[in-house]
């Protein structure tokens, strides 16, 4: 029923299909109704982070073209700074009625009809616009369309075993500005899940939601799991025999996190890779892996999986040739979860899509049995020496030190090699932490030529609003009066 309000009061607006509108706002379930009803009528939503300036929110209305625009409590004054700006934006609707000439939401959405909406949507009509973080430059606005997402669901429901039933319940914590938020989101809706809502996470609220709602599914980072199993002191003594998937991506999950997860939680674990240009998912780590990885093939834990049904990745060197087995390249990829592209962009597009090929920008390597394993972003890599390094590898030793709960390592200018390794580390409570001490542990962790040279000790690492670390940022200094970024 509030879906059909939602569609009509989409259309009652002049959105026509294939027309976009921008909303910003906080995890809600009307936030999730919206993305469906668009889907009646080929309105197009494109999210905006809130965790954004208000002059990025102008950049991506405006690359959008977008004719509308939701503004959740709370954001009306932001809003407000950019909307001299927007003038192509035709209609405003305000969950706070705090903006003048835009009706209050639930007055607008009371006033539309309850009646069924079908526009004639098609696979190749687009589900949503979503765009990137920009950590290098401006947000490129990705298209994944409604074939994208159905491809993608029906990829994962043949991977995952033990799955929630009808009647049972999800929880989404991560935003719904993300791409794995919209994808848990969308894969409970396709089970018949019902879904709660966290508009912040914080990791008594999470426990305390899980226990009561008795959820079965959910979707955490590492750093949020880690959270929870430590800022919650009785979380061991809770009944959690209803949670039956715990999913989690970003990065890895250190193995004793992962032991003393699946102890508390007695859950199935899988890990999940992707990017908002592959819908969501590309690979899964299963809950078979994660037990094998328990049993003692602990490398697993270092993987991100297999590649899913009906989808190919392999890894290429710089003249995209597959580096086979073994061998570290860029993972390229293909499958039906590729999305056709970015908004308005046909030279980015072509370049993504090379040779009929997603360049996911990301370095890793696969192993004889098709796991997958994460180096790196392409540009991050460092070369000292004539020896090419990765720096996930060094940051997931430096992870594995008792007291560093957070690490970034860049290549500075270095005379002799090109380029030397710096790490930069953050421990619990700032506690100090002696460079030769970390250095050592490296040296147990790793060959001698991905030892840092250097320990820079700092308060909290720089980070965009997605909360990806921002490593030019810390290069800048080392860098400044070089003519190349590179050694």
């Amino acid at each position: 029923m509030e879906v059909n309000r939602i569609a009509n009061g989409l259309r009652g607006l002049g959105l026509h299909k294939g027309e976009c509108f921008g909303y910003v706002a906080k995890n809600c379930a009307d936030m999730w109704l919206m993305y469906l009803a668009a889907a009646r009528t080929g309105a197009v939503p494109v999210p905006l982070n809130y965790r954004l300036a208000p002059v990025e929110w102008l950049h991506i209305l405006k690359d959008a073209r977008a004719r509308a625009l939701f503004i959740g409590p709370g954001y009306d004054a932001p809003v407000a700074q950019i909307l001299g700006d927007l003038p192509e934006i035709a209609a405003l609707i305000s969950f706070d009625g705090a903006t003048a000439g835009a009706p209050r939401y639930d007055a607008w959405l009371a006033a539309q009809p309850d009646t069924p909406v079908d526009c004639g949507i098609t696979g190749e009509d687009i589900f949503y616009q979503m765009y990137t973080s920009g950590t290098t430059g401006l947000p490129k606005g990705v298209v994944v369309t409604h074939a994208n997402y159905a491809a993608n669901i029906s990829q994962c429901l043949q991977m995952v075993t033990c799955l929630p039933d009808t009647g049972e319940s999800a929880l989404v914590v991560t935003p719904l500005y993300h791409a794995a938020a919209v994808w848990i989101a969308a894969f409970s809706t396709a089970r018949g899940l019902t879904i709660h809502l966290k508009g912040d996470f914080d990791a008594r609220g999470v426990v305390d939601t899980l226990e009561r709602e008795k959820v079965s599914f959910t979707f955490l980072v590492p750093a949020m799991i880690q959270a929870c199993l430590t800022g919650v002191e009785d979380i061991a003594q809770r009944d959690w025999s209803h949670l039956k998937i715990l999913m989690y991506g970003a990065s890895p999950i250190a193995e004793d996190v992962l032991r003393r997860t699946v102890t508390v939680f007695g859950c199935d674990m899988y890990q999940a890779y992707g990017m908002t240009e592959t819908t969501a998912i590309l690979t899964l780590l299963g809950a078979d892996e994660h037990r094998r990885a328990l049993a003692g093939e602990q490398h697993l834990l270092l993987s991100c999986g297999r590649a899913l049904p009906g989808s190919q990745i392999i890894t290429a060197d710089d003249d995209d040739q597959p580096a086979g087995p073994g061998a570290v390249g860029q993972i390229l990829a293909r499958g039906p979860q590729i999305v056709p592209g970015y908004w308005n962009l046909p030279e980015a597009t072509a370049a993504f899509l090379k040779d009929g090929w997603a360049h996911t920008g990301d370095a890793g390597e696969l192993d004889e049995e098709g796991y997958l394993y994460i180096r790196d972003r392409i540009k991050d890599m460092v070369v000292s020496g004539g020896e090419n390094i990765y720096p996930r590898e060094v940051e997931n030793a430096l992870f594995a030190h008792p007291d560093i709960i957070d690490a970034a390592v860049i290549g500075v200018p270095d005379v002799r090699y090109g380029e030397a390794l710096l790490a930069f580390i953050v421990t619990a409570g700032n506690t100090p932490l002696p460079s030769q001490d970390v250095i050592a542990f490296c040296r147990t962790k790793l060959g001698g030529y991905k030892v840092p040279r250097r320990v820079e000790q700092i308060d909290a690492l720089p980070r965009n609003a997605s909360g990806k670390v921002l490593k030019h940022v810390l290069r800048a200094p080392y860098w400044n009066g070089e003519k190349r970024m590179v050694g």
